[in-house]
């Protein structure tokens, strides 16, 4: 049985990830952490870490930024692995955690579905071929209580392009203005919110009289939900270091 606690499980994704792990077998929630500590779930919620009275085996974070370092530092005195799936993260925030994976293992990943990474992976053998006479745009479009903007997991698609292109694009977040014609070495990215869209990305690859499109859309929170459980079992029997989807992935 894998024990688990999530961290922000009061929020939407949450709540979702308890309702999915109730029908999995071999895996339980066993207590929450959440700032709004309202005991409306199944298990012991807490407001702080440092409460925590079961014994786990590993810590999913569908949280906020704003409490990453104490999951880290938690993280590091208890000997638990972490699944950090929290989006909003800043330059800074990646260098804590890439610190911390040096004493636990961390899952780190703006998008726990398994469709989304297949997108990345198919948008990286894209680029390969048609970057040269091909323009690359990305749209995103979320619910509107998502409070990050662009979603982590466009920039995740941009820098994998951009990794693909030696790092020689610029990107650009949007357009406004009477000068923005679009300039060759750029990436595009624009975000729309409205209503309860869970999340849905395009890329674009524009040419000459032709356009390709890869699209991913996820018509639920569940496949985030599944998708850090996954993650889950994958990470609680390894060594120290940062591991992401593509590691899931190609273990499968």
């Amino acid at each position: 049985m894998i024990n688990i606690v999530i961290n922000g499980c009061n929020g939407a994704m949450g709540r979702t990830l308890s309702e999915i792990i109730n029908d999995v077998e071999d895996v339980n929630v066993v207590a929450g952490i959440d700032i709004n500590n309202v005991q409306n779930q199944e298990y012991p919620v807490y407001n702080k870490l440092e409460n925590i009275t079961q014994e786990c085996d590993v810590i999913i974070d569908f949280s906020n930024p704003l409490s990453l370092s104490s999951l880290l530092k938690f993280g590091i005195v208890n000997k638990k692995p972490l699944v950090i799936a929290t989006t909003g993260i800043s330059f800074e925030q990646e260098k804590e955690i890439e610190e911390a994976s040096k004493f636990i293992p961390i899952f780190r990943t703006a998008n726990t579905s398994l469709g989304i990474n297949v997108l990345i992976d198919l948008v990286k053998k894209a680029t390969n071929i048609l970057s040269d006479t091909f323009d690359i745009e990305i749209i995103e479009k979320h619910h509107n209580k998502k409070i990050d903007s662009p979603s982590g997991t466009a920039k995740m698609i941009a820098n994998a392009i951009n990794e693909e292109l030696d790092g020689s694009t610029k990107f650009n977040y949007g357009r406004e203005g009477k000068d923005t014609k679009r300039q060759k070495d750029e990436i595009g990215i624009h975000a729309i919110r409205g209503g309860t869209i869970p999340g849905e990305h395009i890329v674009i690859f524009a040419g000459n009289d032709e356009i390709v499109e890869i699209k991913h859309q996820a018509l639920s929170k569940k496949v985030f939900a599944q998708g850090a459980v996954e993650a889950s079992k994958y990470i609680i029997n390894k060594t120290s270091g940062i591991y992401n989807m593509n590691d899931l992935i190609n273990n499968k």
